[in-house]
């Protein structure tokens, strides 16, 4: 199972930079990013879900900043 969630975290990243949108690329990578946590997590990699957290803070940063436009 927890294969399956790195696989699909790094399917969902693959498929986000391949989107010339702003608002689906971040959506998309965002979900990437929050099952790479998962993935990072449940396999004790702390730098793989750090670094995801943090992509993750970045497109909630620039989707709210977006929204307010």
């Amino acid at each position: 199972m927890t294969e399956w969630i790195g696989y699909l975290a790094s399917i969902l990243i693959a498929v986000s930079i391949t989107i010339s949108g702003g608002f689906y690329f971040r959506i998309i990578n965002m979900t990437g990013s929050a099952c790479f946590v998962v993935y990072g997590l449940f396999i004790g990699s702390y730098p793989v879900a750090i670094i995801n957290a943090y992509c993750f803070g970045i497109n909630i940063f620039h989707l709210i900043k977006n929204r307010k436009k």
